[in-house]
C-alpha cells in the first residue's frame, strides 16, 4: 500500500463544498482510501495576488496506484469538478497537488515528487503538519521549516477546525 499526501485548494464558488466534492470523488475511487483530512485553512493567493483567498486542506490517502496513476486520478477529479487552466497560479475551482508519495523522489515530464514548492509554502505545510504522524520525518521537516515562517504574515489562518473525515464531509 502506498502512502500519499495531497494538497487541495479552491478559491471560486462555494469553496468548502468544492473541497468536500474533491474528497468525495477521492473516496469513490476503489483503489484510494482517504485516511486523514486536515482542518480547513484560509490563505492569501500566491503568485497572482489579484484574486479571492483560498481554502486549503491536506489529505492523506492509501492507495495501490502508482504515482502516475494517482496524478491521473487527481487531474480527472479536477476536470470533473470544472477546473479550467487559464493562467498559472490563477483562480481555480479546485486544485489537487501530490505532495508526497511514500518516501520516494520522482521526476518525470509531468510529475515531480516531493512537490517542488511545498517547502516554500506555509499554506501547504500548516495543514500537512496537522495530519502527518507526529513521530515521522514529514511532520519534523514541516515543523522545522514552519519555525522560519511568520504564519500570520504568510496569510494562513484556521478557517474551520476538523477532527475527522466524517466531520469534514458534514454540511
Amino acid at each position: 500500500m502506498n502512502e500519499v499526501y495531497l494538497s487541495i485548494g479552491t478559491n471560486i464558488g462555494e469553496r468548502e463544498k468544492n473541497l468536500q466534492r474533491a474528497i468525495q470523488a477521492l473516496m469513490e475511487q476503489s483503489a484510494v482510501q482517504v485516511t486523514h483530512v486536515s482542518s480547513i485553512y484560509e490563505t492569501a493567493a500566491v503568485g497572482y495576488t489579484e484574486q479571492a483567498d483560498f481554502l486549503n486542506i491536506a489529505v492523506a490517502v492509501e492507495t495501490t496506484l502508482i504515482a502516475q496513476e494517482i496524478l491521473e486520478v487527481c487531474q480527472s477529479i479536477e476536470n470533473e469538478l470544472g477546473r479550467v487552466r487559464e493562467m498559472r497560479w490563477g483562480p481555480r475551482i479546485i486544485d489537487l497537488d501530490i505532495l508526497l508519495y511514500n518516501q520516494e523522489n520522482i521526476e518525470t515530464e509531468n510529475l515531480i515528487i516531493p512537490h517542488p514548492r511545498m517547502f516554500e509554502r506555509a499554506f501547504v505545510l500548516v495543514p500537512l503538519q496537522e495530519i502527518a504522524p507526529s513521530n515521522g520525518k514529514v511532520h519534523e521537516k514541516a515543523t522545522h521549516i514552519l519555525q522560519a515562517f511568520d504564519i500570520e504574515q504568510e496569510g494562513v489562518t484556521l478557517w474551520k477546525k476538523v477532527d475527522s473525515i466524517e466531520e469534514f464531509m458534514r454540511n
